[in-house]
């Protein structure tokens, strides 16, 4: 049977996906009014609810407008849950009644997670106390607290009154850097604070939910076991991770090490780990499966402790996926019926967009859904190049098969969010995969047997040894030349194509369409040719980016795919600086270091344009002849005045970088707007990008 026939036929939830999917992403980019989408909801439904009603014949007839009618329905089901779910358009939001100076009360949401300068919170507004009114209140903020000895009272449910101004969360805004502020959002997270030790009180009630409260104590109880019993900080930290997505005590060059090689899923909590879970589970109840009578109670337990396990790793999208995934097979399994697995992954898809239609741009729920799809498709295929008798060649080629099947589609999405590559994939999968298994088993083992000391000690010396073989493994594969494919760089468009490309190629391989093979071929030189338009564009830019690094001077002069930089030299060797500031939007203009211009002078001509930076205090004498400069960057902290300035020059735009201190950079903004010079602030509006 063709594929999209079994689709249609057997997997109607995919059908419906697409419709309510696109719904989503229409309202988010359009931005339909809630009266025109209720209004299109309303009239939709009634010929629907009409079509239930009709005799036999006419709904043979009128199937087809049926069916259109629905998939328009569901598309403004789609877009009507983005209103529904953005805490912007809740009345009762914080952002639409809060004042400086206001007092807000909040509850903790987590224990306290420790940072290189503070340690944060993320709160729940519960009142705002202004003008002698009490009012309730609803959002979410992020709080960073001093570190110093009035946080020692503070856990989750703790209760706390503050007046400490708050901020809107903001992007950096450097070309091609993520979108914390809409990450944020997402999640509910509009606005943050940072409270001292005179900033705020805490009170004496708390507000704790006992099953939440439940969960941060088995997490902690987990973390104390494995901490007494594995020793190593890498590997501690790694267990913690691989156990219950425990991620603040990771090293974070081993994280790197686990990106760059292509296995960074074993840190992340995510299907592979329900899987492993949900495989225990149906060995240890293989007892009760055998009495008929108890065949649901074995369904509860293992559907119990799967959400216990998805709960305590944080609930993550990819978790929660997977979770609902197994829950729809198990409960498949107690009504004794084999369902398509393209119809189970379609209606998890389904519900957990219903419950939060902005996980659709989460990495972790892309990922997931498109490497369990990507196995589901082609692991039998790939599996059957290859029939081994010997059972341990067999388990090799069939983790390399799984490994291969992943990464087809998962290799466009990758591509798209982290422009790189891990070319030794194969290699790191073969052994990680199996390893990670094994280690994660072994964590089960020893929360179950901590009680018996001599016992959890074995173990956790067992857990501690394969942890450190795996980590030693992907380290040593990592330093290998060309081990990482990096700076790879598509755009939205070209990713879709790419996915086209590569699923019609492979469906042409295995099912010798003829049809798939020009799908592909005219899927690749749509994609070849976006790229070659790009490229060309990129061999022709010309651009001055002074970028939104704080408290630092970071410029960029890019000529063609070449650039040259002039700023601060220590983040030439901050690598965490380096690869969040400034490498994202390098690997955006696609562009390679040409040198590192070390100031002896301030002027620079370039591209017929001049441009001054001024970064310490110089007097300058009137002139005559007036010298032009298009473009002047005031950075760190001289003494100068915006008048004295045009004594001696004509500026046609002046940009204040974020190494300046705010209250100068407020004062000159303030001369540049009454003189009525164009003025530029990288710290309030981002990275500063002109086309030269």
């Amino acid at each position: 049977m063709p594929v999209t026939v079994y689709l249609w036929n057997r997997a109607p939830f995919v059908r419906l996906l697409i419709s309510l999917m696109t719904g989503i992403i229409l309202q988010w980019h359009v931005q339909f009014s809630l009266n025109i989408l209720l209004l299109c909801l309303s009239v939709c439904s009634v010929p629907i609810a009409i079509y239930v009603f009709l005799p036999l014949k006419f709904k043979y007839k009128w199937t087809s407008v049926n069916g259109f009618i629905l998939n328009v329905l569901l598309i403004t089901f789609g877009a009507l849950l983005i209103p529904l779910k953005d805490i912007r358009n809740n009345e009762d939001w914080i952002g639409h009644h809060y004042k400086n100076g206001s007092y807000i009360i909040v509850t903790l949401q987590e224990p306290l997670v420790q940072k290189a300068n503070s340690y944060k919170a993320l709160s729940q507004v519960e009142y705002v106390y202004k003008n002698g009114n009490c009012e309730k209140q609803k959002g979410r903020i992020l709080l960073y607290f001093k570190k110093d000895s009035s946080v020692v009272q503070l856990h989750y449910g703790s209760q706390i009154v503050f007046n400490a101004a708050l901020q809107e969360i903001k992007n950096a805004g450097n070309p091609g850097s993520f979108d914390f502020k809409r990450y944020s959002l997402f999640q509910g997270i509009t606005h943050q604070a940072y409270l001292s030790q005179n900033d705020f009180e805490i009170l004496p009630v708390e507000n704790k939910a006992f099953l939440q409260t439940f969960i941060f104590k088995c997490r902690e109880w987990v973390l104390t076991v494995l901490r007494k019993f594995i020793q190593g900080e890498k590997e501690q930290g790694l267990a913690e991770a691989l156990l219950i997505g425990y991620k603040d005590d990771l090293d974070k060059n081993l994280i790197q090490s686990y990106t760059n090689t292509g296995v960074v899923h074993i840190i992340a909590i995510s299907g592979m780990h329900l899987a492993l879970i949900y495989a225990l589970l149906l060995l240890l109840t293989k007892p009760i499966k055998r009495k008929k009578e108890l065949r649901w109670l074995r369904i509860a337990i293992i559907i119990g402790c799967l959400w216990l396990f998805s709960i305590m790793a944080g609930a993550q999208a990819s978790v929660i996926r997977s979770a609902v995934m197994f829950t729809c097979i198990a409960l498949g399994e107690g009504f004794e019926r084999r369902t398509s697995i393209f119809n189970t992954l379609a209606l998890s898809a389904f519900l957990l967009l219903c419950f939060n239609p902005f996980w659709l741009w989460d990495v972790g729920f892309q990922l997931s859904y498109a490497a369990v799809l990507s196995i589901v498709i082609f692991y039998k295929p790939i599996s059957n190049w290859i029939v081994f008798d010997n059972k341990v060649m067999s388990f090799i080629w069939n983790t390399v098969a799984i490994s291969l099947a992943a990464q087809i589609l998962t290799t466009p999405v990758s591509l798209y969010h982290f422009h790189q590559f891990p070319v030794l994939f194969l290699l790191t999968n073969v052994l990680a995969v199996p390893l990670s298994s094994l280690i994660l088993y072994t964590e089960i083992a020893l929360c179950l047997f901590s009680f018996i000391k001599p016992v959890a000690a074995t173990i956790g010396w067992l857990s501690e040894g394969l942890i450190h073989v795996m980590n030693g493994y992907i380290q040593r594969l990592e330093n290998i030349s060309f081990a990482l494919w990096n700076g790879f760089s598509i755009s939205m468009v070209q990713t879709i194509f790419l996915l086209i490309t590569i699923s019609a190629l492979c469906y042409w391989m295995m099912e010798k369409e003829r049809r798939l093979f020009w799908i592909a071929l005219y899927s690749l030189l749509i994609f070849v040719s976006i790229r070659s338009f790009d490229f060309w564009k990129v061999y022709h830019q010309n651009k001055l980016i002074v970028y939104n690094v704080p408290k630092r001077q970071a410029i960029d002069f890019i000529s063609g795919r070449s650039y040259n930089f002039v700023g601060d030299t220590d983040l030439l060797c901050d690598n965490f600086l380096r690869n969040f500031h400034l490498k994202p939007s390098r690997i955006l203009h696609r562009i390679e270091q040409r040198q590192t211009i070390s100031i002896h002078t301030n002027h620079f001509d370039f591209n017929n344009r001049h441009v001054l930076i001024i970064d310490s205090t110089i007097s300058f004498l009137p002139q005559q002849p007036k010298q032009t400069f298009d473009v002047l960057i005031l950075s760190k902290n001289p003494r100068l005045y915006i008048s004295t300035l045009l004594q001696s020059f004509f500026i046609g735009q002046i940009v204040i970088d974020s190494s300046v201190p705010t209250w100068k950079a407020k004062l000159w903004k303030h001369d540049c707007d009454s003189l009525g010079i164009p003025c530029y602030n990288v710290s309030e509006k981002g990275a500063f990008v002109m086309n030269l």
